[in-house]
């Protein structure tokens, strides 16, 4: 049986996809969940937020023989742009119960050979070798979290629509899409939605194509399961007229491009809002305070900095991450692991 896996996506960049990939891996780690992170980003963002610059450099440089295991995703599918397989990965310890198969900026070296291997997978007599580099993430991420025995998989990518996220949304059963309250999220959500059920499409032909496998495949599901708006990440400049406009418009967009809901059904909504999982307040100076101390700003003490009206707002953060953690893990059909009685009172008060 295979582990969920959960990915941050949108084709959008600037809309807090790795901050909220971070913050939400680390709030499933303390309600219980042991959660393995992989960095699919080749900017590699989420590794500089979890490691140091010494041991990130360490893990980047290290030259692993043919039978060591990689130490970053990167390492780990280097050999299949030759003629090897895939190395095992090497899953750094964050603390105990988070887990991370760290990022490579080399990994957009991989791109080319993931773009050759998508048509050949389905018009090849031996597809065995195409089918296995498209799925190497999927493969890596499995393997990662048996080795630390976890329970969900946290995935971050790039925000792009290129061969590298095509296969890191083949190994995604869920999809929780970032957004900002703006003209340009909700121009990418129709980019994203046609783009996401293509792709679905077209892996499941190649799965009918070969079969019987010669080892396991993803189902490629990717599943959208709602959106996040996160109001730090939209300009202090911008009228709140406009942002609360911009706001108005995503539920109907988001139905119809990522749902596929027509323009009727989208008017006949029940509860035009269900699809949001949470609208996050601004975090204003906290963002930088947490990323100077390397702990998401949920985490942040007296001795950090936070004090006062930032004490308050840190406890806030904790209750607002909490609560959409575990309502990710709700729409996932993830256990909760044992959340707290106030996060439930905060998601039904009555």
């Amino acid at each position: 049986m295979s582990i969920p896996v959960l990915t941050f996506f949108n084709n959008k960049g600037g809309v807090g996809k790795t901050f909220l990939a971070y913050h939400i891996a680390w709030m499933m780690s303390e309600i219980g969940m042991k959660v393995l992170v992989c960095d699919l980003d080749p900017q590699a963002d989420l590794t500089s937020a979890f490691l140091t610059e010494d041991n990130r450099d360490e893990l980047w440089n290290a030259s692993p023989s043919i039978n060591a295991p990689g130490t970053t995703i990167f390492k780990c599918v280097e050999p299949l742009m030759e003629v090897g397989d895939l190395r095992s990965p090497h899953v750094e310890m964050v603390l105990p119960g988070l887990g991370l198969i760290p990022g490579d900026l080399a990994l957009s070296g991989f791109e080319d050979t993931l773009s050759e291997a998508w048509p050949k997978a389905l018009g090849s007599d031996n597809p065995y070798r195409w089918f296995r580099i498209l799925t190497a993430f999927w493969t890596l991420m499995q393997d990662g979290a048996r080795q630390m025995d976890a329970t969900v998989i946290v995935a971050d990518v790039g925000p792009n629509l290129g061969a590298i996220n095509r296969s890191a949304l083949i190994a995604a059963d869920f999809v929780v899409v970032p957004l900002a309250a703006d003209l340009f999220s909700l121009q990418g959500l129709r980019n994203l939605g046609p783009r996401l059920r293509s792709w679905r499409a077209d892996w499941a032909q190649r799965r009918a194509y070969w079969q019987p496998a010669k080892f396991p495949l993803p189902e490629g599901k990717m599943k959208p399961i709602g959106y996040v708006v996160q109001q730090h990440s939209v300009r202090m400049d911008r009228p709140m007229k406009a942002y609360d406009t911009w706001l108005a418009g995503i539920p109907q967009e988001y139905a119809r491009a990522v749902e596929g809901a027509d323009a009727i059904e989208t008017t006949r909504l029940p509860d035009k809002e269900f699809n949001r999982l949470a609208s996050l307040k601004h975090f204003r100076s906290l963002v930088p305070m947490a990323q100077e101390n390397r702990k998401p700003i949920f985490k942040l003490t007296s001795a950090d900095g936070a004090l006062g009206g930032h004490a308050r707002a840190v406890q806030d953060a904790r209750l607002d991450f909490q609560t959409l953690a575990v309502e990710i893990m709700k729409r996932a059909g993830i256990s909760d692991g044992g959340c707290s009685e106030e996060t439930h009172r905060r998601r039904d008060p009555a």
